[in-house]
């Protein structure tokens, strides 16, 4: 049984969200019609502050990544909190040490350092400063349908304008096919005439630059673009043109990090043949909660900044506490192996359940990252309309998932956190597919209604 909360009953969300307009940016973006409160959450499930319990497939954008009040993290942040809470990179740090000798071990970078930071875009951030400085260039390459974060440089290299709301940007970015598998010019090729074409795009790229390019920065699995890859081994091929320029290859980990994606413990691993990058951003899990990002470099890299630096934040010994608390518990009860073995009965049974809605395009994903494209029935156009019922029906269900997929985010996003059970993942999987079939029935009417003289 979950602990015993409080909430305030009907209303309380509607005066929320008033005052919320109240003072919040009109860009801030929140889910829903009539957007919720989460009050608390036990496990996979979390309770609205008018007390309705749901079934999170999104963990609060990936980041509770082992459950919702793991006592392990609980019990670590307490302690520590009862200690001291800060103190900043000023000072020696027992817990931040320990995390990044662990950190630095699991990334497969040879010789590795590790900088923390308080978030994804922070540390996307700081290894456009460690590319950038490192070549002397402020020629970058990003891949289109990306996204880094909401910094004034990641805004720079983010490739999916719905989350680009400026042009202005310190780089210079080029953007690669690629990211997107089924869909663009090269959607009908082959996996290994695809992976040529997009190399070949790479080629054409660097023969317009100026001097040296500084870094690819990429996503293994685009995260916002609503969890789209191309092939196995495309960020390999891309290495081999990278390596002759001497342009380093950064791996935007922040939600494919920590064994999510269930064949790998990192998104590059899947294109191992190219090694490990030169540098891997990670946030998100690994606080399951708390705020910790960083970036894990070879010293090399790491060490050719030329002035001092402090992070106030980064490292905190609280969130340094809960982020070796989720690695042992990711570990111990390898969580992986479980986002591999559940995730492929989710992915299998969304696949089954959707194969006669012609409102669902694609079902795709890999481990407990799985994404829904949704179009208007019988075409190949993207339906934000669709997406936003869905959501909505799903929530109406019962089921939390989150949205995504290139400027018209017209893809559902499913990733629950990674200790998802057999048993939830064939509930969520069958709240998801009544709310896909309750979408496709209103959209089959509305296109009646609107045939009709």
């Amino acid at each position: 049984m979950p602990p015993s909360h409080d909430h305030d009953g009907p209303g309380r969300h509607a005066a929320l969200h008033a005052r919320h307009r109240a003072v919040m940016p009109d860009w801030l973006t929140l889910l829903y019609e009539r957007p919720i409160e989460i009050s608390h959450g036990e496990g996979r499930h979390v309770w609205d502050a008018e007390g309705r319990r749901y079934l999170d497939f999104f963990g609060g954008i990936l980041t509770t990544m082992t459950a919702h009040a793991l006592p392990e993290v609980t019990r670590a942040v307490a302690e520590q909190a009862g200690r001291i809470l800060h103190s900043s990179t000023l000072y020696l740090n027992g817990p931040m040490v320990e995390l990044a000798e662990r950190i630095a071990e699991l990334s497969g970078i040879p010789d590795a350092r590790v900088f923390f930071t308080t978030s994804g875009t922070e540390a996307n951030d700081t290894a456009l400063l460690l590319a950038t400085a490192h070549r002397g260039s402020n020629q970058v390459l990003a891949m289109r349908n990306g996204y880094h974060g909401r910094s004034f440089s990641t805004i720079g290299v983010t490739g999916n304008a719905a989350w680009s709301p400026t042009s202005l940007t310190p780089l210079q970015t080029f953007y690669l096919h690629g990211g997107v598998r089924g869909r663009g010019p090269f959607a009908g090729l082959s996996d290994d005439a695809f992976v040529a074409a997009c190399v070949d795009d790479l080629r054409d790229l660097l023969a317009q630059t100026r001097g040296p390019v500084a870094a690819l920065l990429a996503e293994p699995v685009q995260g916002v673009g609503g969890f789209t890859h191309g092939p196995d081994g495309l960020f390999a091929a891309f290495r081999e043109v990278l390596d002759e320029h001497g342009i380093l290859w950064i791996s935007d980990e922040v939600q494919t990090g920590w064994g999510r994606t269930g064949d790998h413990f990192w998104g590059w691993q899947a294109h191992a043949a190219a090694g490990p990058p030169d540098m891997l951003t990670f946030a998100k899990g690994i606080g399951n909660g708390m705020s910790v990002g960083g970036v894990v470099a070879r010293a090399e890299v790491m060490n050719s900044l030329d002035a001092s630096s402090v992070s106030t934040f980064g490292g905190s010994p609280v969130t340094m506490v809960a982020g070796l608390a989720t690695l042992d518990h990711l570990l111990a009860h390898d969580l992986q192996g479980n986002a591999r073995r559940v995730g492929g009965l989710l992915l299998t049974r969304l696949r089954e359940g959707t194969a006669g809605l012609s409102t669902v395009r694609e079902v795709r994903g890999r481990g407990l990252m799985i994404g829904v494209e949704l179009v208007r029935p019988g075409t190949n156009e993207p339906s934000p309309e669709a997406t936003a019922w869905a959501l909505e029906a799903a929530r109406e269900a019962g089921l939390l998932v989150g949205r995504g997929g290139g400027p018209a985010g017209t893809a559902l996003r499913v990733a629950p956190p990674l200790s998802l059970t057999r048993e939830e993942a064939e509930e969520g999987a069958e709240l998801l597919v009544s709310a896909l079939a309750e979408v496709e029935k209103r959209l089959l009417g509305e296109a009646g209604r609107a045939a009709r003289p």
